[in-house]
């Protein structure tokens, strides 16, 4: 475990007991990906991202596919030029170079260069501001309270490819559709389809982050063709599935 948080390599499927930490701390996938749960909802947190989570907040984690997981933990000092919600970043380069530096290495190579405390803050600082001058572009799954969407949104993950309709859908659970599009409005901000989409998407990342191809993916998470979800993915990840997966 390294002073600042460290690194630690999960497979696929593992997820962190709820907990809560005194200090807020950034978590960075350097390999796979990972979710983050807290009470605002689910976060993805893909290779281009960086999640923030304050201290007090309630959390787990959870790794889809093998992932390389970065934790830095800041002080309060530093801590204080963030947002006092969680958040996630889009990292830029430098950012996720120093997270690296804090964290060990990428490979499985032990020698790590040893930084002293003020070599070590300078280096926070350099993390935190680069945060600071980078957009929030969060990757959010909004948890739904009410149980027919709780329902709704089971179908959907358990079967991401199905294009059943909302009508369909609430027919299924004994919902109708003008109170399940009411419920969208209102609980998660979002239509049916923007809803669905976000739910495919975070799926992609997964079959991705697993080593399937862009075809194989666009399928399993109902695209009909592979340039519509390319479209899809890039809009809302911010890079395409193909220069997402050579990260993951």
């Amino acid at each position: 475990m390294w002073p600042s948080g460290g690194r630690h390599l999960w497979p696929s499927g593992e997820t962190s007991p709820p907990q809560t930490h005194a200090r807020g701390h950034l978590v960075y996938a350097a390999g796979g990906v990972l979710a983050v749960h807290t009470e605002r909802g689910t976060s993805i947190v893909p290779a281009n991202r960086v999640a923030w989570t304050p201290g007090g907040f309630g959390h787990y984690h959870r790794a889809h596919g093998d992932t390389d997981m970065r934790i830095v933990f800041l002080t309060p000092s530093v801590a204080r030029l963030l947002p006092d919600r969680p958040a996630v970043f889009l990292a830029s380069g430098l950012a996720r170079e120093v997270l690296l530096a804090l964290t060990g290495p990428r490979d499985h190579d032990d020698a790590a260069p040893h930084y002293s405390r003020s070599a070590r803050a300078r280096l926070l600082r350099v993390l935190v501001d680069e945060l600071r001058e980078a957009r929030e572009q969060p990757l959010q799954l909004p948890e739904p309270r009410d149980d027919r969407l709780r329902a709704v949104a089971r179908m959907l993950s358990e079967r991401p490819a199905d294009n059943a309709t909302l009508a369909e859908l609430g027919k299924a659970i004994g919902a109708g559709t003008r109170t399940l599009s009411r419920l969208l409005r209102t609980e998660l901000g979002m239509t049916f389809y923007e809803w669905r989409t976000h739910l495919r998407v975070y799926h992609a990342l997964v079959l991705l982050a697993d080593g399937h191809d862009t075809t194989r993916t666009a399928h399993a998470c109902g695209w009909a063709n592979p340039s519509s979800f390319i479209a899809a993915f890039t809009d809302i990840v911010g890079t395409t599935p193909g220069r997402y997966r050579t990260r993951s």
